[in-house]
């Protein structure tokens, strides 16, 4: 038994497919294969049930490939104890975001990350939070940055900042007479959402619904995919929305007279650096977290007269 095949193991069972995870090993789909059946053969088990496809673990196999996952987590670390040794941070480092936070704050904090850290290799990825909180769990993310509390007990969540909404309102509607808003005065509003799968969707809708759950069916008429698109629906069809304020960096003045702010206690959402509980590459997490807390502004820092928004 070695760690090649544990690592090989492991990857048929993320893909589920012998072809792809002899793709994602940079290997043949014959070598994958044998050396699978080696390992099932010096553990005495069949690991893999090769008659269902996609294939799947036999219960056995379930059992081997948790502790297997361990196994490689743990041999992991023996290379990051040396490059902390050495002082290095070095490497590849595999990033999950979700699509309402990465393009209002990756641009503030990428430059700086790597002209400080030109060894590290950052990979991104724009997911949803389920599919982060998935890839976290089987190892293809090394963290990830979401709106918490995810309420999952296998991951690690330290909260960076505490972001505002806002509301863009019409310029013909009823709430642009208004200097600030309340959760009552969204109810009266037609209001564009994102789709489904997207949290910041559950946030809308918990800061208006909170009070006057009740009347949600009849005024939530409106569904689409992206920030963006929101703010093109209220200019074109009228209507409010709501939005993260990082994405107003870029407004323009007529824009900006249309942002609407809540009444405090304001509503927020807390994003987060998640991880799995025994993560790995420490310093690496903890550096990107730092460029990410010194790029945002500095009152986003607490939560002191905030609601912090759920989206469950």
């Amino acid at each position: 038994m070695t760690l090649v095949q544990l690592e090989y193991l492991i990857a048929l069972d993320t893909y589920r497919s012998f072809v792809v995870a002899a793709e994602k090993c940079f290997v043949t789909q014959p070598t994958l294969s044998m050396q699978i059946l080696k390992l099932e053969e010096a553990l005495g088990v069949r690991l893999i049930d090769r008659s269902r496809q996609p294939v799947v673990p036999t219960e056995i196999g379930r059992i081997i490939i948790t502790q297997a996952r361990t196994v490689l987590k743990e041999s992991k670390k023996i290379q990051e104890l040396v490059q902390q040794q050495k002082g290095e941070l070095a490497g590849i480092l595999k990033l999950g975001i979700i699509p309402t936070v990465a393009p209002y704050l990756l641009p503030k904090v990428l430059g700086a990350f790597m002209e400080k850290y030109p060894q590290i290799q950052l990979q991104i990825w724009e997911y949803t939070t389920e599919r982060i909180i998935r890839e976290l769990k089987v190892g293809l993310l090394d963290c990830g940055i979401l709106s918490t509390p995810v309420q999952d007990p296998a991951l690690l969540e330290k909260p960076m900042f505490y972001e505002p909404f806002v509301a863009y309102v019409s310029a013909s509607g009823p709430l642009f007479q208004k200097k600030e808003i309340g959760p009552d005065d969204i109810l009266t509003d037609k209001i564009w959402l994102l789709n489904e799968g997207h949290c910041m969707r559950g946030q809308a809708l918990n800061i208006c619904q909170r009070k006057q759950p009740a009347q949600s069916e009849n005024l939530f008429e409106y569904n689409t995919g992206s920030v963006e698109t929101l703010k093109r629906m209220v200019d074109i069809n009228a209507g409010s929305t709501i939005l993260p304020e990082l994405s107003i960096a870029d407004f323009n003045e007529d824009q900006m007279e249309r942002i609407r702010y809540f009444k405090s206690p304001e509503p927020v959402r807390e994003i987060s650096m998640v991880t799995v509980v025994n993560y790995l590459k420490h310093k690496a997490i903890q550096a990107l977290e730092n460029e990410i807390i010194a790029a945002i502004p500095n009152r986003y820092a607490s939560k002191k007269r905030k609601e912090v928004i759920d989206f469950h």
